[in-house]
């Protein structure tokens, strides 16, 4: 059997939006392991997102923040993060404008005063889009469980900083002040976004996928991603094979090789069993 390079999105492929890790997930990758296999995350969480669920899956590397850092068998490969001036440029623009943020690095999730309160409505709201049903109990520390409040977000580490949306100007206007960064949106499509994000600018999981392959001497012929949302698509794009989860949205869907079920409902074991790696 010819050995592939497999990279998985997280949120909504491997596991659902309430963090449930399937168990069939979990025997898909550890039976497409023992059969030669290698299998990546790749991820807009930061490694302090990746719960010790995840990782004691055993994977053999992991692509966080979009892109912006790589790891291949627990060797730190690409680490690109905003500069400390930078950071406090952009957060002291989002206390000016009333926005509670939280900071993503490996380190830890690093929260403003009022996120707690602010997001919830949002995080609610950001589920039930993604079909998770009775979300109206959901606290932002069920979705974000080891977040840290309190602590100063003048920080050096950092690889992204998201930021609830107040309305859709928001997003514009950071996108015009801070146009040398990618900034983008999550959480809706166009105007029913709520939450903006702020990285550094010309990286995506399309080129961490590139760079991951380039330093293991690999190309994309025997690669196969996994990914449900518009983030996604670079790297479906990239590899040799590009598979939508069927509780993905429409525009991956559309352009993938293959949909396969829900999350939930096996989606990835399916996939796997369908591709013939397990």
């Amino acid at each position: 059997m010819e050995s592939h390079y497999i990279f998985l999105d997280v949120d909504g492929t491997l596991v659902t939006y309430t963090n449930e890790l399937p168990e069939s997930a979990i025997r898909a990758i550890k039976a497409a392991q023992a059969n030669g296999h290698k299998v990546f995350t790749v991820t807009g969480r930061s490694k302090a997102e990746m719960y010790k669920k995840i990782l004691d899956i055993g994977f053999n590397g992991y692509i966080g923040g979009n892109g912006s850092y790589i790891e291949s068998n627990n060797n730190v490969i690409a680490e690109k993060k905003l500069s400390a001036k930078d950071t406090r440029m952009i957060v002291d623009w989002l206390y000016e404008n009333n926005l509670e943020f939280y900071l993503e690095s490996n380190a830890g999730l690093f929260a403003s005063e009022r996120l707690e309160e602010e997001a919830e409505r949002p995080i609610q709201l950001y589920s039930a889009k993604k079909g998770q049903e009775q979300t109206d109990h959901l606290k932002v520390k069920d979705v974000f469980p080891d977040m840290i409040f309190g602590e100063l977000p003048y920080r050096d580490d950092i690889n992204k900083i998201s930021f609830i949306l107040n309305s859709y100007e928001d997003y514009l206007k950071a996108k015009h002040l801070f146009s040398e960064f990618k900034v983008g949106t999550w959480g809706g499509a166009g105007e029913t976004a709520l939450f903006g994000d702020i990285a550094l600018n010309n990286i995506d999981k399309r080129t961490a996928i590139t760079e991951l392959l380039d330093y293991l001497g690999e190309s994309e012929k025997n690669t196969i991603a996994f990914g449900d949302a518009a983030v996604d698509i670079p790297m479906l794009e990239v590899c040799g094979t590009g598979i939508a989860m069927g509780n993905g949205s429409r525009e991956i869907k559309e352009m993938a090789d293959h949909v396969t079920d829900d999350v939930a409902n096996d989606g990835l074991y399916n996939a796997f069993r369908h591709l013939k790696l397990i």
